[in-house]
């Protein structure tokens, strides 16, 4: 009973400077509502990048030609034209745990149907790599193995290129040119939404490896290789597998550099998320500066208080209340604005992050674990920065305090 009557006595003392208490406790509400907004944009970020991760397939590992030196220039991923055919037999036929690789070669250029022209990207691969991206079709179906093998003049479409194209027009059937080349359109994709690196996976033509090689590129080398294994536990051992591999058929060994690059799917979201991950922890840590200022602006009243209520705390010891009584209840007061500003901060700091992002377009995700930290961190601070001025108060000379004026 002595702690509810001590609760009271605390929450009168704070009701009777509202004012006062309201802007002692801003601080607090700042803070909260900063971190609270700030970590659910960085959260929505980390999100909208796993989710960019995923539609990259499942256990995928990727190989790009490049990462080579030479004359002091390093070849950027891609273009150095190191890949070929015998090590996508490679690593199809001699390394166990992979299911479906995709040979990859590109291009770009204007594609046209009919009054209809759009630039865009064509990449030649295997039927099996909308297998390995997990990527539906809309509409019609891939190109086949018999495909690849004759290098025939067909293709799929990105949903974009589609819609640029042919609008609401039925593209299955159609013939778009490419570099003066008819292909005929035999499937359209799901969309997908933008890649990792913010580019459009719907504006992009998928055509036969074979048939990019032989009739626009003239070239038996390759961007790119897309391998599948059969679950996430493979993907590190088959990327080191796939290195050897590339290294004996290049005839690399120390100290020469690879001339080719290899990541995992797990390495790619290591990599995109690190730049949110680092994001979401600055303006959390920047945040939580404005929590410090309010538990130093609570310690700050808390101390006020305590001389402004100096006769009073006598008063009360000498009635018969313990030094302890009088911790406690400038303990509670402090507490209580801090908890009381944690749960208004909370409240502001959602309603912050949905305002960002219906006005601006940010994603947000707002997690309970956070708030429950924000909150706890909040009542936290009262404890810390209260507990000073209501250690003073408690050890106040009940005789002085009674003389005080």
């Amino acid at each position: 009973m002595r702690f509810f009557a001590t609760f009271r006595i605390a929450l009168r003392a704070l009701r009777r400077n509202k004012l006062r208490s309201v802007l002692t406790a801003l601080g607090i509400i700042i803070g909260v509502g900063a971190v609270i907004a700030m970590v659910g944009i960085g959260n929505g970020a980390k999100a909208q990048v796993d989710a960019q991760i995923a539609s990259l397939g499942k256990n995928v590992i990727i190989i790009w030609a490049g990462n080579v030196t030479s004359g002091g220039v390093r070849m950027g991923q891609g273009n150095a034209g190191t890949l070929l055919m015998r090590d996508v037999e490679g690593i199809a036929q001699e390394i166990p745990g992979v299911v479906a690789v995709s040979p990859e070669i590109g291009l770009g250029g204007r594609v046209i149907a009919g009054s209809q022209n759009w630039n865009t990207r064509m990449l030649g691969e295997s039927p099996e790599y909308f297998t390995i991206r997990q990527w539906p079709f809309m509409a019609g179906m891939s190109f086949t193995e018999q495909d690849v093998r004759g290098a025939t003049k067909v293709c799929v479409l990105g949903k974009t290129v589609a819609d640029q194209l042919f609008g609401d027009e039925d593209p299955i059937g159609q013939v778009v040119r490419i570099w003066s080349v008819p292909m005929v359109v035999v499937g359209v994709l799901a969309p997908k939404g933008m890649s990792v690196m913010g580019t459009d996976q719907d504006d992009v033509i998928y055509a036969p490896y074979t048939s990019v090689m032989k009739r626009f590129l003239r070239t038996i080398n390759l961007r790119a290789i897309n391998v599948q294994t059969t679950s996430q536990d493979l993907l590190t051992p088959v990327q080191r597998q796939i290195e050897a591999l590339l290294r004996e058929h290049h005839h690399i060994s120390p100290p020469k550099e690879d001339d080719f690059t290899v990541r995992n799917q797990e390495e790619i979201a290591q990599m995109a998320t690190a730049t949110t991950k680092v994001m979401t922890l600055l303006l959390a840590a920047i945040a939580s500066v404005s929590l410090m200022v309010g538990g130093i602006g609570i310690m700050n009243i808390m101390l006020v208080s305590v001389t402004e209520r100096t006769r009073e705390i006598g008063i009360r010891m000498a009635v018969g209340a313990h030094a302890r009584d009088i911790l406690l209840q400038f303990l509670i007061e402090a507490i209580t604005l801090s908890s009381l500003g944690g749960i208004l901060g909370i409240a502001i700091g959602i309603g912050v992050a949905k305002t960002l992002s219906a006005l601006a377009g940010w994603p947000t995700l707002i997690s309970i674990p956070a708030i429950v930290v924000a909150f706890l961190f909040s009542a936290a601070v009262g404890v810390f920065f209260g507990f000073y001025p209501a250690r003073k108060a408690s050890q106040l000379d009940p005789i002085e305090a009674l003389r005080y004026e």
